[in-house]
């Protein structure tokens, strides 16, 4: 893995997005998933709320860091209710 530059944040954010996939991999054992309506205008399931929901989360922070000059941990922050928003009612 010496190709990258393995950098103490990189490996966290690697490590959240690896803990979110098996997570959700035991919560679909556990409890299998039914595609839904929520406010977005297609039927999804979980997997595809987390996938809107990490698309939304990269938008969030290069919109972040194209607008403003503020620390990045608060469009994390905002990242986070997005995440919850659309787990929860997508």
């Amino acid at each position: 893995m010496s190709w990258m530059a393995w950098t103490p944040i990189t490996a966290v954010f690697f490590s959240c997005i690896i803990l979110m996939l098996i997570g959700m991999g035991i919560w679909q054992t556990v409890s299998p998933t039914v595609p839904r309506r929520g406010f977005l205008p297609l039927t999804t399931t979980r997997g595809d709320r987390l996938f809107i929901s990490l698309l939304g989360a990269a938008y969030i922070h290069l919109g972040w860091m194209a607008f403003t000059d503020a620390a990045l941990w608060i469009a994390s922050i905002i990242a986070l209710f997005w995440l919850f928003i659309m787990m929860r009612w997508g």
